[in-house]
């Protein structure tokens, strides 16, 4: 097994695109505090890591050892601020350049870094985002012709790839929700021979993928994406919130919410289907008072995606409503994008969307 954990490793060490000197690293060494969550990925992550040569490392002591009971939070999810805390209670001690969590079975990822008084934590789309910036730049630098790259990610991921994929000129494919999909696209290409076109997956929920030595997201691969990536803003003087700012304020506010609605009871399954029976029947022409240019029907198996109960409505502007209802609770899901040059106007469109989007779904 060892030797199956050593070929795993230097797979994921492979997948630098790091481009800093030792000199650069060691002028602002990196400093972290990491929790596996009390999952699995203390060995691995570490371990990854020192070997990339970031040493600098404090895991958080309550959450360090594997407990499936997860003594210290209700949900070990590191999209939740709680499962964060103790993480943040130690970074207000040890003042790292930011807080790394890893789920417990160590395929997910999530970060926080010390902005303004408070900790914020960066979403999965905001991740995905800088992530995949940060390795079309650095390929770049290298001299890498982007324009044959693929980079992929899910249709209710944020819609700010779009305008890296301008900038860049990769392709850009989306796919449906769930990383099996990303990886039917790796597998695609390395059965064309082309495995070497993939860059970057990532979907919503802190998936993230740059290799092709796995077929679903990998914490382990992402957080040593992470680490290099902060290290180079580190050199420029900026932590990953305000580098996602940067990124804001040149591409403009790209912001996006998941909403969950709840349809209970006997007759929620069938008012479900009469709803999204309704929205491909009598689809609205305007949604917050902007233009529905077009309606994306994925039951019909959109760009030869497998067929999808989901509906998308493109409004003018760059903007986005899509309905998912899930397959096994009494539950739609309205993911809304809005995009503008101004955070709050982006905030108020995405307010306007999401009641256009509640009404539609009442």
């Amino acid at each position: 097994e060892d030797a199956v954990l050593e070929r795993y490793y230097d797979a994921v060490l492979a997948q630098s695109v790091n481009n800093l000197s030792d000199e650069q690293i060691a002028a602002a060494p990196l400093k972290l505090v990491y929790t596996p969550l009390n999952g699995t990925g203390l060995v691995p992550v570490t371990t990854v890591l020192a070997r990339a040569g970031v040493s600098d490392v404090t895991v958080v002591p309550e959450q360090e050892q594997p407990d499936g009971n997860f003594p210290t939070c209700p949900y070990p999810n590191p999209e939740i601020r709680e499962a964060m805390q103790k993480g943040i209670d130690l970074c207000e001690q040890v003042h790292p350049d930011l807080l790394l969590a890893t789920d417990p079975d160590a395929d997910r990822v999530g970060v926080a870094c010390k902005d303004g008084d408070d900790y914020t934590l960066l979403t999965g789309n905001e991740m995905g985002v800088l992530l995949l910036d940060y390795v079309c730049r650095m390929r770049a630098e290298r001299g890498e012709d982007l324009t044959r790259k693929v980079a992929v990610t899910t249709i209710v991921s944020s819609a700010m790839v779009d305008a890296l994929a301008a900038e860049y000129g990769f392709e850009l494919r989306r796919c449906l929700t769930g990383f099996k999909y990303i990886g039917d696209i790796i597998t695609e290409l390395a059965d064309a021979g082309q495995a070497d076109r993939f860059i970057f997956g990532f979907e919503e929920s802190y998936g993230y993928l740059s290799g092709d030595h796995v077929r679903d997201k990998d914490a382990v691969n992402a957080s040593l994406l992470i680490c290099q990536m902060a290290q180079e803003y580190k050199l420029a003087g900026k932590n990953l919130a305000q580098a996602m700012r940067d990124l804001y304020a040149k591409h403009g506010w790209w912001l996006n919410r998941t909403v969950s609605l709840s349809y209970p009871g006997a007759d929620g399954a069938a008012k479900m289907a009469d709803l999204m029976a309704g929205l491909r029947t009598n689809a609205p022409a305007e949604l917050a008072g902007r233009k529905v240019e077009a309606v994306v029907d994925y039951q019909g198996g959109v760009n030869g995606l497998p067929s999808a109960n989901v509906v998308e409505f493109d409004v003018e502007g760059g903007n986005k409503v899509i309905v998912r209802p899930s397959g096994t609770e009494p539950k739609i899901k309205l993911y809304v994008f809005a995009k503008d040059s101004s955070r709050e106007a982006a905030d108020a469109l995405l307010d306007a969307l999401e009641e256009a989007g509640r009404k539609l779904l009442a």
